[in-house]
């Protein structure tokens, strides 16, 4: 049984650490994954960026997460450029 935990949940669970308006940086979500799926050292956590924001768009399609562009909500099938998460308000 891998008990890794999933990237999507490792998103949610650093979203619930802060509290809104605060919201997340998807790097932390990417280090925090590469961490703890022991995959730190061969798989560098910049290789997660890429997956971290296909969860979050995925989260923020299913309502549980907010993906913020310039400090407003962003469209998850639109948005271009730097961003950050948070969680929604009714997840």
């Amino acid at each position: 049984m891998d008990a890794t935990p999933k990237l999507a949940d490792v998103i949610l669970e650093l979203c619930k650490t802060v509290a809104p308006p605060e919201t997340i940086d998807p790097v932390d979500a990417a280090k925090a994954f590469a961490q703890v799926s022991g995959r730190g050292r061969s798989a560098p956590w910049e290789g997660y960026l890429q997956p971290v924001r296909d969860n979050a768009v995925r989260l923020a399609r299913e309502g549980k997460i907010i993906i913020y562009r310039k400090g407003v909500p962003a469209d998850p099938d639109t948005f271009k450029g730097p961003y950050r998460l948070g969680l929604a308000t009714n997840a």
